[in-house]
């Protein structure tokens, strides 16, 4: 399976919000006249973590799921974690990143619980290398034993 997500912009004004909410004010991300005398890609790049923190965002886009869709007695998906994150290369301001699937696999935990493992990689426009390329697990919890055994740990 390879399937991609659309572009997201990340402009300064998302850089910003980021920075605003998670009190980090460093000048690599924030202040784009510091980053023209100090910074070696001329310009402020986005945060690692806010290109991880779009994941979630991207991975909707492409299996396009609607919360209004689901029925809450189908069961429930919980992020699970990562296998492994690499943050491979910068992401400038005013790049567009996308997400692409390179593969899947599914493995069942317990009666009820089945665990996706998605490997991804974040691609930005025009650049061969990728921003990030990770191993990301997600529960898809059942409704009736999956849900309780999630509520009793």
């Amino acid at each position: 399976m390879k399937k991609t997500s659309n572009w997201v912009l990340i402009d300064q004004a998302m850089i910003d919000r980021f920075a605003d909410v998670t009190l980090d004010p460093d000048p690599m991300h924030i202040n784009p006249e510091w980053c023209a005398q100090n910074s070696p890609f001329g310009g402020t790049i986005a945060f690692g973590f806010l290109t991880m923190s779009l994941l979630t965002h991207m991975m909707q886009d492409i299996f396009h799921y609607e919360r209004e869709d689901r029925q809450e007695s189908d069961g429930i998906p919980i992020n699970y974690g990562f296998n492994k994150v690499r943050m491979i290369a910068p992401v400038l301001v005013n790049s567009r990143i996308r997400m692409l699937i390179r593969s899947t696999s599914t493995e069942v935990k317990a009666p009820g619980q089945t665990v996706q493992t998605i490997e991804l990689e974040i691609q930005v426009e025009g650049r061969n290398r990728p921003a990030l390329v990770a191993e990301w697990l997600t529960m898809w919890a059942e409704a009736g034993d999956g849900v309780a055994a999630l509520k009793s740990t």
